[in-house]
């Protein structure tokens, strides 16, 4: 099971985000590749730190993590050795400061800073099936990639570290600042030569086919990440990643509440009084339920486990069947008179049971 993202930086739920990037940047300086050479464990806990400072460190994240878990972000290689050293010093280089002088170690680039190109977002429609078993879709994506043919070379400005640094004279003595290199804009590299059909950055517009596993149990409105699959980045840069935001599509029969479903069976009123048996639509096929004679309208018949199965793990929820007894509004005058002889039967007079509970009662215990 995937490690707690606040047990690997060491807090709890409520740190604030000074208190986040203080504890990321203490892991990460105590598990540097630079103060731990050759340490394949320290390694693997500065990714692990990294990517789980990549989660709390962003609001939007951080609350759909906090809600769903590791479940929130799987479809697209987030997590779980999805960052590479690349992705983390240049995503999070600039937390480090000055410890240990500004660079990475030649073998991570040699202190070279390497852009990132954009991220792309699409949004996917699923249906109530879909999202109920899981499913995986081929989306065509149309990303910015490097045109063939297309060369470049270190940036004489920065000599490819992506930053040059001033030095000031100051009241506090000399200083040291680094900016952007404006020349390459970061990238430590600048256009060598460039095809006829390619842009600026020497980029073409392709269309690629992704493929995106989703999760069961995803709600509307949550987004999955494929690392890799945005717009290149000029040079040697990182590829940006491509955003999938899910849309649920409405269901003409079932409606859905967290992982639940609800469903409306209307039966005739002879059904409710002899009995019958009916087949009703669920997310996985249609079942037969069985109505006892004198059912009342406002029962609620749950079928475990076919509901939506939970994004955490936590199970699969449940059906619950809404009977309503339907009144007829027109009668032949044979079935009128049949009705009026039966107004003061005794057999036809409410006499409700403790088991029919009131409507209030009802929701009350689909909430509790």
């Amino acid at each position: 099971m995937k490690e707690d993202f606040y047990e690997i930086l060491g807090i709890s739920k409520g740190a604030s985000a000074s208190e986040i990037k203080k504890a990321y940047r203490k892991k990460a300086i105590e598990y540097h590749p630079d103060k731990n050479p050759g340490d394949a464990k320290a390694e693997e806990n500065f990714k692990k730190a990294a990517e789980a400072y990549e989660v709390l460190s962003d609001p939007d994240k951080k609350a759909r993590y906090d809600q769903f878990g590791h479940q929130a972000f799987e479809g697209g290689g987030f997590g779980g050795g999805g960052m590479n050293m690349d992705d983390i010093f240049s995503q999070f280089g600039d937390i480090f400061g000055g410890a240990f002088g500004g660079g990475f170690g030649g073998g991570f680039g040699g202190g070279q800073r390497r852009t990132k190109g954009s991220n792309l977002r699409i949004r996917v429609s699923l249906s109530l099936e879909e999202i109920a078993q899981g499913v995986e879709k081929k989306i065509k994506v149309k990303r910015k990639k490097q045109a063939p043919g297309t060369t470049y070379k270190t940036c004489s400005t920065c000599q490819g570290q992506g930053q040059v640094t001033k030095i000031q004279n100051t009241i506090l003595g000399r200083m040291q600042t680094a900016a952007t290199c404006g020349t390459c804009r970061g990238a430590g590299q600048i256009l060598d030569h460039r095809p006829a059909e390619a842009d600026a950055d020497g980029m073409i517009v392709s269309e690629e086919t992704v493929s995106i596993k989703i999760p069961a149990g995803v709600v509307d409105g949550m987004q999955l990440k494929v690392s890799g699959k945005g717009n290149d980045a000029p040079g040697q840069g990182i590829s940006g990643d491509l955003i999938v935001a899910i849309t649920e599509e409405e269901h003409p029969l079932l409606q859905r509440e967290g992982d639940n479903l609800h469903y409306d069976l209307y039966v005739s009123l002879s059904d409710a009084v002899l009995g019958t048996s009916k087949e009703i639509e669920t997310v996985s096929g249609k079942v037969r339920i069985k109505i006892e004679p004198g059912a009342q309208s406002g029962k609620i018949l749950r079928l475990r486990g076919k509901g939506i199965p939970s994004v955490q793990g936590y199970g699969v929820g449940d059906l619950l069947v809404h009977l309503n007894v339907w009144t007829p509004k027109t009668l032949s005058k044979e079935q009128r008179d049949f009705f009026e002889k039966m107004k003061n039967d005794e057999h036809f007079m409410p006499k409700p049971e403790k088991e029919d509970k009131s409507f209030f009662e009802k929701v009350k215990d689909m909430f509790s």
